[in-house]
């Protein structure tokens, strides 16, 4: 690539001198080189003589089609060398259902417009598999709710996300600005089994904890219910992130808590050994955190992890 650079730049010249400042080298390495490309190429590219440099036929064809060779290596060595920065690559990236509603969409949309060349490969995934995953290397990200990283991993915080009520739209309460823990004491709290997760669990739990209240339990026996059945019935409340509000059923509604509570959203990734892309992916999601204020939610009066 070197030879036929210093080749055309004599052929666009048709003088050895000039293309030698050109390229800031000196005349005998320029006239060395382009005599090893034609040995190389076993054929003359120029006709010198002691007054001027003429093409041959040969010269005009390497001069008419090398910048395109030039351009395409050199697009080539970049693409390349994007995948050291982190510009492209592939990741599997996994998160849970809450995390579905907005801040995983916001997070991706948010990766897809600062790294383009990025792929992301995403799975729903419940806590429990996306740790088993990082720890086979199957996975490389996982966003999780209140959960500290398993072992040979490390947690980045994403987002404090405010707590609220969810209620049916009819209920008394469904009306208000805020809505205290108090004031929903008597009604049974929608919640997966602790084993899912047991630390958005013991969260949940320690806002009543501290309300000096002990909640009536309802465990989910679904991973999934975007219908929110039980409390669309009337049978139950939930304590849940602000997020959730992007895909509620017409039959409900979401109050914050008073006082304010904020829960920990993490992106949970392998302590060693990590591709440029996740770091990369990391510094953007870090960018994209204060961009959309997700960690400016938390204040004097917040309760929670973290």
């Amino acid at each position: 690539m070197r030879r036929l650079r210093y080749f055309l730049a004599v052929a666009e010249e048709l003088n050895f001198s000039r293309a030698a400042e050109r390229l800031h080298v000196g005349q005998p390495a320029l006239s060395r080189q382009v005599s090893e490309l034609e040995a190389e190429l076993g054929v003359e590219l120029l006709v010198r003589t002691t007054h001027e440099v003429t093409l041959t036929e040969a010269g005009e064809y390497l001069l008419a089609n090398g910048p395109a060779v030039l351009d395409a290596v050199e697009g080539l060595w970049r693409s390349v060398g994007s995948f050291g920065e982190g510009r492209q690559g592939t990741l599997a990236f996994a998160f849970g259902t809450s995390s579905g509603y907005e801040t995983a969409p916001r997070l991706l949309a948010a990766v897809r417009e600062r790294l383009p060349g990025l792929r992301i490969a995403t799975r729903v995934l419940p806590l429990g598999e996306i740790f088993d995953r990082l720890a086979a290397g199957s996975l490389d990200v996982g966003m999780v709710r209140c959960a500290p990283a398993p072992p040979d991993c490390e947690g980045r915080l994403l987002r404090r996300e405010p707590q609220g009520v969810l209620l049916r739209s009819d209920h008394p309460l469904a009306a208000g600005p805020t809505v205290s823990l108090a004031q929903v004491a008597a009604e049974p709290v929608l919640i997966h089994d602790r084993s899912s997760n047991p630390g958005h669990f013991d969260a949940v739990v320690g806002l009543y904890d501290a309300a000096g209240l002990e909640p009536e339990l309802l465990l989910r026996n679904l991973v999934a219910d975007l219908t929110y059945a039980p409390i669309v019935d009337g049978q139950a409340i939930s304590i849940s992130g602000e997020s959730v509000r992007a895909a509620l059923p017409a039959a409900l509604r979401w109050v914050p808590l008073a006082p304010r509570a904020c829960f920990d959203v993490s992106l949970v990734v392998r302590a060693h050994r990590r591709p440029p892309a996740l770091d990369a992916l990391l510094r953007v999601a870090a960018d994209a955190a204060a961009d959309l204020g997700w960690l400016d939610a938390a204040g004097d009066g917040d309760v929670g992890p973290g």
